[in-house]
């Protein structure tokens, strides 16, 4: 690996490779989300329900469930719920906990085990971004970068303690597969691990798709372009991606669904359609006369055709989004509710306080992209990094889950933008502008100094307080009345010393239960999940007798109501005479018995006795 100089303002004028400094940063960006977060830290799981239910996946695999078996089979309605995670991401957890439950409890094993996964993935990260922006720019771009990365990793929340759900996986592969495509040498091993990156993005999750086949076409409209000099390139992105997407669907897919297309993870919709699209670039490659640039352009177009086929024949149900087909009960009672998954429009009017953090920094890469492109600056490179981050962009405006990849994207042209700022405010001291300009080019390529912005501009001072607090790592155990909230260790304890049953509760305290209890769950936040969800909806919508009906034909052996909970009180707004509304007044039906908590607790729980 080829040595880097300092930057400029550095005392010390010897060299250091590149991975010294990712070293370096890696070890401050760990220490600082320690620090951070360990001290006030109540639980060693991340806060999100995704982190819950990759720690119950992972244990499923440990007690011997098959690698090839996804299926919960405590959530949902009887025969549990397919889920559609890879086990790609369960493999590197289950190992860490067998490595350290030899010489530690298991519950201790696990926790450390939470700690270490995410804080490994900052430096495959932070070694990407630095990559990206050494080819962009110079020794100086870089380091902003990897200082721009830290803030990035420390200010979001996919590295925490604790976050062990595919996204932070995804970051690192996409900013790999942007660091392998900016190689200026067109190199064969950079391009092959992008393509590599693209497989394992696939195979881990469908919503970074849309940015593998912009990554696809990019290597495509390269080679039409630049012709022999990109093909070697071209070839190892193209043939590493068809043999290591082979490879992963025989590895992660079931014998039995190699026929199955599934369009929220890795099956034979999107490893047909990658196939085609991989194998046609490589044989387009190695065709004669492709010294022609019409030929090339001609190949790329047949090659694009032959995917839209593949893709319309195959998989034609994958072209739509596959949360269109919730039913409208749960895209209003659910997925309404969900912050990844709302339109620009839904977060401007819900959340104008995050717009900024989700918007304002993508947006500004895309401007600077095009303005260097219109230069002629630098235009290849900025083209690439304008395509990878206006593909997430539109995600955003549709979903704003795509924000996060647009965010991490950005830093290698607004890194490069800030270093030229600084090299012109360094060498014009006399002219004030030229700083002012370069420091608030740096704040505002930060996504949590527009977070902090739109939450003076919403919310006053009184909500950067309580931002601070809450990022401080407030308790789980008290509400902001002061009183216990459901999330509290008691109502679980409760829960879990009961006799082995199945539980109706709103849909996020599903994996809580099943970390928690022995218990089934009719109902957690997952698409696959329709069935177990709707029957709890319906629970709580009908009057007490009919409710009765629902838990009787489902199984229900206990109810866990928690009256805080926004969903649940949206549904008593509904139906002021069904179950939920009931039970918010205080008015308990003769079938359900509660159960003591011995301890502080929002929950409520009632034993149900059906004659």
């Amino acid at each position: 690996m080829a040595d880097i100089t300092l930057p400029e303002a550095s005392k010390i004028s010897r060299p250091r490779p590149l991975v010294i400094w990712v070293l370096v940063y890696g070890l401050v960006t760990t220490a600082m989300l320690m620090l951070l977060n360990l001290p006030a830290a109540s639980d060693y799981v991340g806060a999100d329900n995704d982190d819950v239910m990759r720690l119950v996946q992972v244990r499923d695999l440990l007690a011997g469930q098959s690698w090839f078996d996804l299926t919960q089979y405590r959530l949902g309605l009887d025969g549990g719920t397919l889920m559609h995670w890879s086990r790609l991401i369960d493999l590197p957890i289950a190992l860490l906990i067998s490595l350290f439950s030899p010489i530690l409890p298991l519950e201790q094993a696990e926790a450390l085990a939470l700690l270490v996964w995410p804080l490994l993935l900052t430096l495959p990260l932070l070694a990407a971004m630095a990559v990206a922006a050494r080819r962009m720019g110079d020794d100086v771009a870089m380091h902003i970068a990897l200082m721009l990365t830290s803030v990035f990793v420390v200010t979001s929340n996919r590295f925490l303690p604790g976050s062990i759900d595919h996204h932070n996986v995804q970051l690192v592969l996409v900013a790999t597969i942007a660091a392998g495509l900016l190689d200026p040498s067109r190199g064969a091993s950079g391009h092959a691990l992008a393509g590599l990156a693209a497989a394992m993005a696939i195979a881990i999750g469908a919503e970074t798709t849309p940015l593998i086949a912009v990554a696809c076409a990019t290597v495509g409209i390269l080679w039409a372009v630049e012709g022999p000099a990109y093909a070697r390139a071209a070839r190892a992105f193209s043939l590493t991606l068809l043999i290591s997407l082979s490879a992963l669907f025989f590895a992660t897919v079931p014998p039995a669904q190699y026929d199955v297309v599934t369009c929220d993870s890795l099956s034979l919709g999107f490893y047909a359609v990658v196939g085609i699209g991989s194998a046609a670039l490589f044989i387009a490659t190695q065709l004669p006369g492709m010294q022609d640039v019409r030929l090339r352009v001609l190949a790329i177009a047949v090659t694009g055709v032959l995917v839209g086929i593949g893709a319309v024949t195959i998989a034609p149900q994958c072209l739509q989004n596959p949360l269109d087909e919730l039913d409208p009960l749960l895209q209003s009672l659910w997925l309404s509710g969900v912050v990844e998954a709302q339109s620009v429009l839904a977060q401007a009017e819900k959340g104008p306080s995050a717009f900024g953090a989700f918007y304002a920094v993508g947006f500004f890469a895309i401007c600077a992209c095009l303005f260097r492109i219109v230069n002629a600056d630098r235009p290849r490179a900025h083209a690439i990094i304008l395509a990878l981050v206006g593909v997430c962009f539109a995600i955003a405006l549709v979903q704003v889950r795509g924000a996060i990849f647009a965010n991490l994207l950005a830093i290698p042209p607004l890194a490069l933008l800030i270093a030229e700022l600084r090299r012109k405010a360094r060498n014009a001291p006399d002219q004030p502008g030229i700083g002012l300009l370069f420091a608030l080019t740096a704040f505002l390529s930060v996504p949590s100094a527009w977070a902090l912005f739109g939450v003076l501009a919403v919310e006053g001072t009184a909500g950067v307080t309580n931002q601070m607090k809450f990022m401080a790592g407030g308790s789980a155990a008290t509400s902001s009345e002061g009183g216990p909230t459901c999330e509290a260790p008691a109502g679980f304890a409760a829960l879990a010393g009961l006799p082995k049953g199945t539980v109706a509760a709103a849909s996020d305290f599903g994996p809580e239960i099943l970390r928690f209890t022995h218990h089934r769950t009719l109902s957690g936040p997952y698409h696959r999940n329709q069935g177990g969800m709707l029957t709890e909806i319906h629970i709580g919508l009908a009057e007490p007798e009919e409710a009765a009906a629902f838990l009787r034909g489902s199984g229900v052996d206990y109810l866990v109501f928690c009256p805080t909970f926004a969903q649940t009180q949206v549904m008593a707004a509904m139906k002021t005479d069904g179950l939920y509304a009931q039970l918010l007044a205080g008015k308990v039906p003769g079938y359900l018995r509660p159960v003591p908590i011995g301890g502080a607790s929002g929950l409520q729980i009632y034993r149900v006795e059906l004659p």
